[in-house]
């Protein structure tokens, strides 16, 4: 074949997905390609149709010391596009010391007892990455708790195709 496509980590990922049908327990899951693009999903459960993961990440190798300006197109084009989760999202915070863009859930879900929602960080440090987490805040009580984020599988690969889709190219 030559040439891995960008469909080859959805479509290893879907092979996974098969794989992994009746798990009720966390496994880790890595898929790659050749351009060393890799994607791990921390999964807790998968049945037949649907997946429970606590996180979802990207490797990015192209973005590592990326320009500030390639992750903040990164993060407009990912919120533009990833419209099919619980709520919408959209940049946050921009920290170009760090080289990082926190995307949250805007808004997040309000609930009688506190707030959920998703936390994206993109981060042109280490080996450049994606990171989504869902999280928990409960109302009086400090800090914040992760919370499982369940998916079919069809909205996980297209998540997957989605991210890769969007990571911006010629970076310098």
């Amino acid at each position: 074949m030559g040439n891995k496509t960008e469909m080859s980590i959805s479509q290893d990922l879907e092979q996974e997905l098969t794989r992994l049908v009746g798990t009720q327990s966390p496994t880790s899951v890595t898929v790659s390609e050749v351009s060393g693009l890799s994607l791990q999903v921390d999964f807790v459960a998968v049945d037949s149709m649907s997946c429970s993961f606590t996180e979802i990440q990207l490797f990015v190798p192209s973005l590592q010391n990326a320009a500030f300006d390639s992750l903040k197109k990164w993060a407009e084009q990912l919120s533009q596009r990833i419209t099919y989760l619980l709520e919408n999202i959209g940049p946050l915070e921009f920290d170009p010391d760090a080289g990082e863009v926190l995307i949250r859930s805007t808004p997040p879900s309000q609930l009688a007892s506190g707030t959920q929602y998703f936390e994206v960080i993109l981060s042109s440090k280490a080996s450049g990455a994606f990171s989504l987490k869902r999280y928990r805040s409960v109302k009086g009580q400090p800090g914040r708790d992760p919370v499982e984020i369940t998916v079919t599988h069809e909205v996980l690969l297209k998540l997957t195709d989605d991210l890769i889709a969007t990571i911006p190219t010629g970076t310098p």
